[in-house]
């Protein structure tokens, strides 16, 4: 058995453009352990795409070394194809067919053979809960089913290791829901899932691990826990009902709390790191009632992936720095490659 289901050491790779070279990974370590999720997050034009290709071999790396479930990426890459399944940006499927249809049709590809394909399509339908709809058209299916549908598709063969690149884009919150309870079903059978997404609020209720990526290199790897802990744990924050009071505020929250608040009079708003959660929002609650002073709210707050995003790289997920990355080979047909088991593609993969 691996240790790592997913293992990157100093990975690079570079795209030509007409300005010159643009390096969308360069030198990214990262480690995945088994069984598990693993959030790869960064903002438009971090590399994460371009590394799931790499991993996936869709793309060939220029340098470093890279192993999928034990298998070197660039040396047995027929063999990684075997052992992964990738669902990308969009859902991968014809909506002309039924739902069962898609999934026999990727059984046949696989050289399952009829009886095969049919039996492991009806076990997928049942385990992503799409039995009632299997025989309805998928281009009738809501954003959430066409979604758990690419999910079962990328399921054929039960992959080691599940690559989702960006599952949710699109999808209203009860679609998002859908493929969150899928995903955790995957991880219960087995499967390690490394998942890639803009979605702060995705990694933190589905990734053990979070690695977070910055112009093609990993700046941290941390629990989600650990990552909102190094921008300064629990703080409380206090909301005045008058901006003349907002001195007042402040002083308060100074003294009871275990750092240097942080005040936006725009906001009538005061902030302070405190160590004891409970103790801090007790003493700061009977201080301000004792100076008669009003407020609109009084809380504590910890720090979210938001506040480790501004931290970590100065800008937020959504900051649109596309690279030649964001150009690259076209995501659909890459992902029939990888489920149909092709040798080649655009960008030179190894076969």
């Amino acid at each position: 058995m691996y240790e790592h289901a997913v293992l990157a050491e100093g990975l690079r790779k570079r795209y030509g453009g007409r300005r010159g070279h643009t390096h969308a990974l360069d030198g990214l370590d990262l480690t995945v352990r088994p069984g598990t999720v693993h959030g790869l997050l960064g903002p438009n034009g971090a590399g994460k795409t371009t590394a799931v290709r790499v991993l996936a071999t869709l793309l060939r790396h220029d340098g470093g070394r890279a192993e999928v479930a034990g298998l070197d990426v660039g040396r047995d890459p027929r063999a990684v194809r075997a052992r992964i399944g990738l669902a990308g940006q969009y859902a991968a499927v014809d909506e002309g067919l039924t739902g069962r249809q898609n999934l026999e049709l990727f059984g046949r590809l696989f050289h399952l053979g009829a009886r095969r394909a049919r039996d492991r399509a009806a076990e997928l339908l049942d385990r992503f809960d799409l039995t009632a709809a299997a025989d309805r058209g998928a281009g009738k299916y809501s954003g959430g089913m066409r979604r758990r549908l690419d999910l079962a598709a990328s399921m054929i063969l039960a992959p080691h290791v599940l690559f989702l690149d960006e599952p949710t884009t699109g999808l209203d919150p009860r679609g998002r829901g859908e493929v969150w309870n899928a995903v955790r079903t995957l991880v219960e059978g087995g499967t390690t899932v490394l998942l890639t997404t803009q979605y702060l609020d995705e990694a933190d209720r589905l990734a053990s691990r979070i690695t977070v990526m910055d112009r093609g290199r990993a700046i941290a790897d941390d629990t989600p826990d650990g990552l909102k802990n190094r921008v300064g744990g629990d703080r409380i924050e206090v909301v005045t009902a008058e901006p003349a009071d907002l001195a007042a505020a402040r002083a308060i929250v100074a003294r009871l709390s275990d750092g240097e608040p942080v005040v936006d009079t725009h906001e009538r708003r005061v902030h302070a790191p405190v160590a004891d959660r409970v103790t801090a929002l007790t003493e700061v609650a009977r201080a301000l009632q004792d100076h008669r002073i009003a407020v609109d709210d009084i809380g504590l707050r910890r720090p979210s992936l938001d506040d480790v995003f501004l931290s970590l790289t100065g800008h937020g997920t959504d900051e649109d720095r596309a690279t030649d990355e964001d150009r690259a080979t076209d995501e659909d047909r890459a992902t029939e490659e990888v489920r149909a088991g092709t040798d080649t593609d655009t960008d030179g993969a190894a076969a």
